[in-house]
């Protein structure tokens, strides 16, 4: 895409290079403003909405019980689990999604 200033509104050429240059520069910002605009769009749409039942991860301390919902995988260790050993789950989703985003 090719971009064309012209400026001559003084007699002075080095004051109307300034001017133009200060319109290429606002040209430029305002590209690349609708540009992460449009990559800031393209992220919100792929977001899912937070609402009840699209969580991934239920946490049942009364039953002693953690499920991902993705993969259905579940495990009894609810203080492990809450402590950060979440090793099983990623080897769950890993093993149920790997093959499919490649």
């Amino acid at each position: 895409e090719e971009i064309l200033i012209e400026n001559t509104e003084t007699r002075d050429q080095p004051k109307n290079k300034e001017n133009a240059m200060r319109q290429l520069r606002s040209i430029l910002y305002n590209k690349e403003l609708q540009h992460r605009l449009q990559e800031q769009a393209k992220i919100e749409a792929g977001k899912m909405k937070i609402e009840w039942g699209s969580q991934i991860r239920s946490y049942v301390f009364d039953d002693r019980r953690v499920k991902d919902h993705r993969t259905n995988y579940q495990t009894s260790d609810v203080n492990g689990v809450m402590n950060g050993d979440l090793d099983a789950f990623i080897k769950a989703y890993l093993m149920e999604f790997a093959a499919t985003e490649e």
